[in-house]
């Protein structure tokens, strides 16, 4: 059901009531220091989670030198993007997630091509571009659903 409050009711313009809480709470118009840490490091747990995937099917080692090595291009473009987009000011923002990761695909890409002398086969820039989608996007998606499970426009306080 969606809310039956009008958008000009005291209930959705003064966030004391129970109903604007409970969005606070979730953080998904927040810009809470605790909402941006945790969102940073969703962001950095998702690239290298894609990182430590890729290097398993490449029989390439899971040392965390390794990992390192190959995440690097792709968390500078993360940090380089958080901050270039203003990502921190509404981290579970839909534009703020779609920038996080056009961001830090474009931007890592380049990187490690230019930068780490390192291999960009199309192959691999298709998969980055859908895997890093679903990861930094998805944990987003989860984010904003709230606690209950529902969109936060559904639910009743």
């Amino acid at each position: 059901m969606i809310d039956a409050d009008p958008p000009s009711s005291p209930e959705t313009t003064n966030p004391t009531t129970p109903n604007e809480k409970s969005r606070f709470a979730t953080g998904r118009n927040s810009t809470s220091p605790r909402v941006v840490a945790w969102s940073l490091v969703a962001d950095v747990v998702s690239v290298l989670v894609f990182v430590t995937i890729g290097r398993r099917n490449h029989d390439e080692g899971l040392t965390p030198g390794g990992i390192i090595e190959t995440a690097a291009p792709f968390l500078a473009a993360l940090a380089s993007t958080w901050l270039i987009a203003l990502v921190w000011r509404r981290p579970l923002g839909i534009r703020e997630g779609v920038a996080t990761w056009i961001g830090t695909v474009a931007l890592g890409m380049a990187l490690r091509r230019f930068v780490f002398d390192e291999g960009t086969a199309t192959a691999f820039v298709i998969v980055a571009t859908v895997f890093l989608a679903a990861l930094l996007n998805g944990w987003r998606a989860l984010a904003r659903r709230g606690p209950s499970g529902l969109p936060e426009t559904t639910r009743h306080p």
